[in-house]
């Protein structure tokens, strides 16, 4: 019984995060408007290419995982392929931490113990640190290159650059978080952001600890421009997510107030035309197509980073 309830456990925490899983994209490299892989050898006049990093969510904290991303949740990021900005085109690569875990792994999600080592989360830092790396000793120049994720992707982004402020131009953070569903489970609407994140530290200290941790360390150190969007219908930090007001040069986009944008209704997009599914999370809004509406800010941002 007690093996029985362990596996129960583990089966939870491998799905607490999960995002749709339509049409996967298992492979690592640079993706085409028709969501093909090609893996990264050469690139044709670097000097020219601008350079989007997606980084995926993750379906625990600290463990491996099946998969990286799916049709559905990566469409709007290759609606900018190919797109000109000041003459460059943009490209995007999409970088697969899959395989990556943490010190602890994924049952320290349910440990009291304080997190002791490199977590999955930082070690994802550093992966796009090594890209970025590679990125520019082929060519690209550095201030073209720029870091972009959604979830624990968007999270990361923003850690990425309080720790590397230099490495890359600019980041994009889509629906950062990493901690579980805060806004959602702790009744963020109903007692308020506070009061939920105090309930989060009674009943997880020491995943809240990680949280503060991490957040103070982007609150202090973070100094690139970036941008980032959220929605406060999001089950993980919709509600939770008014630190981002404080760090110097966030611009931060509401992206709307429910499942709408500009009055049109949001669906989600996978392979093929029947697979529409309406949003019913604001955490999936930066990846319905109706999302496609802030892809000239996105754009702005972009050029105004490469000047």
């Amino acid at each position: 019984m007690k093996n029985y309830f362990f596996t129960l456990i583990l089966f939870f925490l491998s799905t607490v995060y999960a995002n749709s899983n339509n049409h996967d994209i298992d492979k690592e490299g640079f993706l085409s408007k028709e969501f093909k892989i090609t893996k990264l050898s050469t690139i044709d006049d670097p000097k020219n290419k601008i350079i989007l990093i997606n980084n995926h969510g993750q379906s625990n904290f600290d463990g491996r995982q099946k998969g990286c991303t799916s049709i559905d949740q990566i469409r709007n990021r290759v609606s900018l392929v190919d797109k000109q900005v000041k003459g460059k085109t943009i490209m995007l690569y999409n970088l697969c931490a899959a395989k990556i875990k943490g010190d602890r792994g994924i049952t320290w999600w349910i440990s009291k113990k304080p997190y002791v080592g490199k977590s999955k989360i930082e070690k994802r830092v550093d992966q796009n640190l090594d890209l970025v790396e590679k990125l520019v000793s082929m060519g690209v120049p550095r201030k073209q290159i720029f870091v972009t994720g959604h979830s624990c992707g968007g999270l990361l982004t923003l850690m990425f650059f309080s720790k590397y402020p230099d490495k890359a131009g600019g980041g994009i953070a889509y629906a950062q978080s990493c901690f579980d569903k805060l806004s959602k489970k702790y009744k963020a609407k109903k007692n308020g952001p506070e009061a939920a994140l105090a309930k989060f530290k009674k009943k997880k200290p020491a995943q809240s600890d990680l949280r503060d941790k991490f957040h103070n360390e982007i609150i202090t150190q973070l100094k690139t421009p970036l941008l980032a969007f959220t929605h406060p219908k999001d089950s993980y930090e919709g509600l939770t997510s008014d630190w981002l007001d404080n760090i110097e040069g966030m611009k931060r986009i509401v992206i709307s107030e429910d499942y709408k944008i500009n009055g049109k209704k949001c669906f989600r997009l996978g392979k093929l035309a029947t697979d529409k599914s309406p949003v019913t999370d604001g955490h999936q809004m930066s990846q319905a197509t109706c999302f496609q509406y802030y892809n000239l800010e996105i754009l702005k941002y972009i050029e105004s980073r490469i000047k």
